[in-house]
């Protein structure tokens, strides 16, 4: 099993400079009724809950952009997965494998917006991943005994490789865990980002404290 790096705090300026995207659309915030009906189909064994959209018969076929994932589970006290360490990544994988589904989205970007020309993210391919959830660090995609990178995605390459942009389409800037996609296991592919998926969300504690403070007569 892979090891994972200790992860390195973003500064609160990548953090923020994710709420308004290029295109108009914007990262939303909690909604206190959401969360307090949020659906936890599971428990990971730090208690962790966890809600599959696969799973949730209003979501039965449907699948939703990086964003529009992201902002459903926000919505609900919830972000995107982070799979910050080799338990928790090996524990959803598990969960892709056993129920049959073809690929997720995780909350894993690449650093493409104001605030990214930061020396310590160059060049940003390799040093610029990162859990938005967490604004968290994801190791150096050129240390391969980190993480969970695939050795080989659409054109032979191992990941991340942009293989859409270099075939004439978008940067592929958004983080995807494909199930032998490629005939290469479970594992981590850059995808552009607008291409729809199923998705896991997980609990958010940051979200979870914010609402409950201004809300602390509901039961959340």
């Amino acid at each position: 099993m892979k090891t994972f790096l200790a992860v390195v705090c973003f500064s609160s300026v990548l953090s923020v400079a994710l709420a308004q995207f290029p295109n108009g659309r914007f990262l939303e915030g909690p909604v206190a009724a959401l969360c307090a009906q949020r659906q936890i189909h599971e428990r990971a064994p730090d208690n962790k809950g966890y809600f599959f959209s696969w799973r949730d018969p209003a979501l039965k076929g449907v699948e939703k952009d990086w964003l529009d994932a992201r902002n459903y589970c926000r919505q609900r006290c919830m972000d995107s997965v982070s799979l910050e360490t080799s338990n928790e990544n090996e524990w959803i994988k598990r969960r892709i494998v056993d129920e049959k589904v073809k690929y997720i989205w995780t909350s894993g970007r690449m650093c493409d917006f104001k605030g990214c020309d930061r020396p310590d993210l160059q060049p940003v391919q390799t040093h610029g991943w990162f859990w938005t959830a967490e604004s968290q660090k994801i190791a150096p995609t050129t240390d391969r005994s980190q993480g969970d990178w695939s050795e080989n995605g659409g054109i032979g390459l191992p990941q991340p490789d942009d293989r859409e942009y270099k075939q004439g389409g978008a940067h592929e800037n958004c983080l995807a865990v494909l199930n032998q996609f490629y005939n290469d296991g479970v594992n981590w592919h850059d995808v552009a980002c607008h291409h729809k998926k199923p998705f896991v969300c997980e609990e958010n504690d940051a979200l979870l404290k914010y609402v409950r403070y201004n809300n602390p007569n509901l039961p959340i």
